[in-house]
């Protein structure tokens, strides 16, 4: 079987430019020319630690699925997950969380971001919104942390951010370390293309108009993605019984439930 290396090329076949790869090895990143053959998945950087990329992920316009996300969220979440404290692990710039805070207003928010420029972006935000002084705060870890704030959380939830996790078990893991049986869990995510070349013509559907910055990182985030299979195997083994995976639409999952042990 014919294999075309994406080092090699100075533009793969899906039309994607090499130096979008980001690679342990360049063994991890030889594109299968197109013969139906699955994709596996090909990490991403964990964090965002460039200043002009925070910057351009901050200040592009994530209204619509970031709307659609609080929507479905609120769908999901019975009363008791609406009125207290909310912890978003891996929370970037906080948009998705000003927009839950706006549409709901009994709920607190704690968010939680390993990236340094990220967590700056959503302090600066939340310090122009007095209103949202007193319920967000942003606070710069790791996961898995000791040091991460207790709870009792109402909420636990994440978005976008599995996919970056070379490790997946460690936000599951993270998970059933903070949540209380009493604790709602609401993870949504992309879900991986099929093939290179789909998830070259998503990208250039969804992001084609945007700055190279953002369409690169949307490619290399939809071939880290995770199948929905791959995630029900994971909540399994993190032994997270009441949590259900499931597709949300042409190109996302979402999981929610209660933790039982």
């Amino acid at each position: 079987m014919f294999h075309l290396s994406m080092k090699a090329q100075g533009v793969s076949s899906t039309g994607v430019p090499n130096d979008w790869f980001y690679g342990i090895a360049t063994s991890q990143y030889t594109l299968l020319k197109p013969t139906g053959m699955k994709m596996q998945r090909i990490l991403e950087p964990e964090i965002m630690e460039d200043v002009e990329q925070a910057k351009a992920y901050d200040a592009a316009d994530f209204s619509r699925a970031h709307d659609r996300r609080v929507e479905v969220f609120s769908e999901l979440a019975p009363p008791q997950a609406i009125n207290g404290l909310v912890l978003d692990l891996g929370c970037g710039s906080g948009d998705l969380d000003f927009r839950l805070l706006s549409e709901l207003p009994s709920i607190s928010l704690i968010g939680i971001d390993g990236s340094r420029e990220m967590i700056k972006l959503a302090m600066s935000s939340v310090a122009q919104r007095p209103d949202f002084q007193e319920r967000a705060t942003f606070i710069e870890s790791y996961i898995p942390s000791e040091k991460l704030p207790r709870g009792p959380y109402v909420t636990i939830m994440s978005n976008s951010f599995l996919h970056h996790l070379h490790n997946p078990q460690v936000l599951w893991d993270t998970i059933k370390q903070l949540a209380t049986s009493d604790t709602f869990i609401f993870v949504s995510d992309l879900r991986r293309p099929e093939t290179l070349v789909e998830a070259a013509t998503i990208m250039e559907n969804l992001a084609g108009s945007e700055p190279e910055v953002l369409k690169r990182d949307f490619f290399n985030s939809l071939c880290a993605a995770f199948e929905v299979s791959e995630v029900e195997a994971q909540i399994r083994t993190a032994g997270l019984a009441g949590l259900e995976a499931r597709p949300l639409d042409d190109i996302h999952l979402v999981v929610s439930g209660f933790v039982r042990c």
